[in-house]
């Protein structure tokens, strides 16, 4: 059955995600999730600022007596380099982590080193494997799944948390915030923790067993509690992307790369071509449509970027051409990857699969009752 097409009419979320809801006035689900995710997760003004600094001074105090006091990452992107700049601005002592996983560009190694270098921050680059690396994109991509980036986005999580118990702190300040990444259709990417689903899908088509590669576990995945760890700053400093970024670029030299998450060439390449050529998935949507709930941009303004190129047909020839060489695969065999048939999270036995058992759900509604 066709779905009759429909966009928002607040945001410019449409039928491309499958699950999209519209109320009656044709208001999409996920804008009401932003609406909610702001109040219960934004605190802005003085309060906000109050809130940070006590956060801050817990910091300071727990780890007075060790070299770093936090843990951030650093990618050379608009939102952790903010996060970089702020963190220092406030006196923590933070140790830098970025993870190399073979496709940086240029611009944003220049951008992690300057930034480092400026702030005077200690950089702890992580480089993965890239023939594990590699062989483990690869097997995604043939997976035929919308979830090619889930692998780096694993490995950085699983990096933070490593490199903060190995240095003995608690903290893990990140990038994350609500206003202006909410926007995020589970069926255009999930399984970001799942190791279960990570391993199956290299189990099925990968060529190399994956020794070094940073990862969580299955009682992470049911049990995190390394979510305390981590500490969403932006969500206290009424942050603003479009504000942020003439103050990086005068106080730190940063350089803007073009897309949200574009300082990587795959994910320029995989967003910017494969999703939306393969799937029909266009992630500026997402991108654009949290920007205009957060007021940073008009519906109109985000209108008339979908109607521009996701990034120019040059570039994106060049890129295939790297993609093709990094991955050791011709285009014919590429083609063959675009044309088979699409599949889902679901397909490869994520350790989420047990959530849909009848067993979890008799110990759900078990606790539900002792809970009450």
């Amino acid at each position: 059955m066709t779905t009759k097409y429909q966009i928002c009419t607040r945001c410019v979320m449409d039928t491309t995600d499958p699950d999209i809801i519209f109320d009656n006035n044709g208001i999409c689900n996920h804008c009401h999730m932003h609406d909610l995710q702001v109040k219960k997760n934004v605190i802005s003004g003085i309060e906000g600022q109050k809130r940070l600094k006590e956060i801050v001074s817990k910091i300071k105090e727990e780890n007075k007596n060790k070299k770093y006091d936090c843990v951030i990452g650093v990618s050379g992107g608009v939102d952790s380099t903010y996060v970089a700049y702020k963190v220092k601005e406030m006196g923590l002592r933070p140790l830098a982590v970025h993870l190399d996983n073979g496709w940086n560009s240029e611009l944003a190694v220049k951008n992690v080193e300057n930034i480092c270098r400026k702030l005077e921050i200690d950089l702890h680059t992580i480089v993965l494997d890239w023939t594990e690396f590699s062989d483990l994109q690869l097997s995604f991509l043939k997976a035929s799944t919308p979830d090619s980036e889930i692998p780096s986005d694993h490995a950085i999580v699983a990096s933070l948390l490593d490199t903060a118990k190995e240095i003995g702190v608690n903290y893990i300040i990140a990038g994350h915030n609500v206003r202006t990444e909410t926007h995020l259709p589970v069926a255009w990417s999930q399984g970001h923790t799942d190791w279960g689903y990570i391993k199956n899908v290299q189990k099925r088509f990968g060529k190399i067993e994956l020794k070094t590669f940073p990862h969580l576990n299955f009682f992470e995945f049911f049990f995190p509690p390394y979510v305390k760890k981590f500490v969403n700053i932006l969500n206290y400093l009424d942050f603003s992307k479009t504000e942020a970024m003439p103050i990086l670029e005068k106080e730190l030299g940063w350089k803007y790369y073009g897309g949200k998450h574009y300082e990587s060439i795959y994910t320029r390449w995989y967003q910017g071509y494969w999703l939306p050529a393969k799937f029909g998935y266009d992630k500026r949507r997402s991108h654009l449509s949290s920007l205009v709930c957060a007021g940073e941009l008009t519906r109109e303004q985000a209108l008339s970027e979908l109607e521009t190129n996701t990034y120019t047909p040059e570039l994106q020839k060049e890129d295939t051409a790297y993609v093709l060489k990094k991955f050791n695969i011709n285009q014919n065999q590429l083609d063959e990857i675009f044309f088979s048939p699409k599949k889902t999270y679901w397909d490869y036995a994520p350790y989420a699969r047990l959530y849909r058992t009848s067993l979890y759900r008799g110990l759900r509604s078990i606790y539900r009752k002792i809970k009450k």
